[in-house]
């Protein structure tokens, strides 16, 4: 008997090991908490005024250099008229008149008269999102974004389209939900 012990702790031949592991190793090992990988959310920043917005990248089908846009009669204030963007003429709207936003001074060096449209496509309706910079692009982990505030979403009554505010470093990003942005009489007053 003390033979078959022996051989069991010494190393096979070849430099293999000698097979050691038991059963309750085994379920040590699966007892073990494994590494949970936290939920990403990729988001579409920029700004609004002097404050930072986001939109999740699925909303976002594309973002380009803005056309040129046509003033069309009888639609929303917000609307700053109609584009042709790869074929498809999509309305144009400026989220500074719709939430009433202080536009804030450009930085130097950014030419005033270029602008980027993010196009979001909803079920029922395809629009352009106008923004005075570029938007940038961000990776953050689910539990980096908060729930909005109640009253926030008290406010807003037909919609709420605040998804939550993103947290990065000293930063906050309010995270919207294009889906919602438009109620449905702004939607049946949309161009095209």
């Amino acid at each position: 008997m003390a033979k078959q012990t022996e051989t069991a702790d010494k190393p096979a031949e070849n430099g293999r090991a000698a097979a050691t592991d038991t059963p309750a190793a085994e379920s040590k090992k699966a007892a073990e908490p494994q590494p949970v990988k936290e939920e990403m959310v990729h988001l579409i920043v920029f700004k609004l005024g002097a404050e930072y917005y986001a939109i999740k990248i699925e909303q976002v089908k594309e973002v380009t250099i803005t056309p040129a846009t046509t003033r069309m009669p009888r639609t929303p204030h917000f609307v700053k008229g109609v584009a042709n963007i790869r074929g498809d003429i999509i309305a144009i709207i400026d989220l500074e008149d719709r939430f009433n936003i202080r536009p804030a001074p450009l930085p130097d060096g950014l030419n005033p008269d270029l602008t980027y449209t993010l196009v979001i496509e909803a079920k029922d309706y395809s629009i352009g999102v106008v923004v005075k910079e570029m938007p940038q692009s961000l990776n953050l982990p689910m539990s980096k974004i908060d729930k909005a505030p109640s009253f926030l979403q008290d406010v807003n009554i037909s919609e709420n389209f605040i998804e939550g505010l993103a947290r990065t470093g000293d930063r906050l990003i309010i995270v919207l939900d294009m889906h919602k942005i438009l109620t449905q009489d702004e939607v049946r007053e949309l161009p095209g």
